[in-house]
């Protein structure tokens, strides 16, 4: 298998995972989204995307890592995505 197949059926495993724990525990989306509002709205130093990680981390049962060079590109998707669904909520109102 060529290493973009091993690192694609890395990622599909991975947010496999994330959506299984998603659905076992759906309080983790509202509470991942809660965190994302928050924080996208509180000026604050370093990068956004670290404190949101961090607090998602802290307060559920999902782990990213501190660090935004060790996350994987499920992280990052993750992140970009829950940025996305906030940014167009605030485009509505």
């Amino acid at each position: 298998m060529a290493s973009s197949e091993i690192q694609k059926t890395r990622v599909i495993n991975e947010l496999r995972g994330f959506i299984k724990k998603l659905l076992q525990d759906p309080k983790i989306l509202e509470q991942a989204l809660e965190v994302t509002r928050r924080q996208l709205n509180e000026p604050g130093e370093g990068d956004v995307m670290a404190r949101i990680a961090n607090e998602i981390s802290d307060t559920t049962s999902v782990h990213i890592p501190e660090d935004p060079e060790e996350h994987s590109e499920a992280d990052r998707l993750f992140l970009e995505l829950l940025k996305e669904v906030v940014k167009e909520e605030q485009a509505l109102y």
